[in-house]
């Protein structure tokens, strides 16, 4: 098994979290924050939008089943990369699209992977960041949407759509959408 690590910003870590989590070969997903200047920021600092760090998650993943490329190409799929600051009514560079690379690789397919969503069309605003401190978010936030998440009003209006478009248009990719052994 050959384990690699992805960390994107797509707007609120739960939704994010949430389309990640359906994906095969994703081991791991933590909801987190990176990109800013403030150390150890909480939730509160963080929606305040004046600590400079993203929401974001950081993928666990096994590069046999799934590679970075396909990642960046759900990523960019399941959020809205041409919003500048913003997805939504989430407001503010806490909810900014940005790839955090782990390596000069990653940066490099980073790049060609921004190109690649911009040729449908839309000027895609997604930013490339230093990949800096990770700072986990606390532990209420992470596995947010199978829990709290199913009586949040927002992420009830927010999520299943994302989960939709991975299940139609990744459906090899998607644990849900996956064929089950008999």
């Amino acid at each position: 098994m050959a384990t690699e690590v992805a960390t994107f910003a797509g707007g609120c870590f739960w939704c994010t979290e949430a389309v990640f989590r359906d994906v095969i070969g994703v081991e791991s997903v933590e909801s987190g924050y990176i990109g800013g200047t403030v150390p150890n920021p909480t939730y509160k600092q963080v929606c305040g939008g004046d600590t400079g760090h993203a929401e974001a998650i950081r993928i666990t993943y096994d590069a046999d089943q799934i590679s970075y490329d396909e990642m960046l190409d759900i990523f960019f799929a399941t959020h809205d990369p041409t919003q500048l600051n913003r997805q939504g009514n989430d407001i503010g560079t806490q909810y900014r699209s940005a790839i955090f690379p782990h390596d000069a690789d990653q940066e490099a397919r980073a790049r060609a992977g921004i190109e690649r969503a911009g040729e449908s069309g839309g000027k895609i605003v997604t930013t490339i960041e230093p990949l800096g401190e990770w700072y986990p978010a606390e532990g209420y936030h992470q596995e947010y949407w199978e829990g709290e998440g199913q009586r949040n009003p927002y992420c009830i209006a927010v999520i299943p759509p994302k989960l939709q478009k991975l299940r139609k248009s990744f459906a090899a990719r998607s644990k849900a959408a996956a064929p089950t052994a008999a």
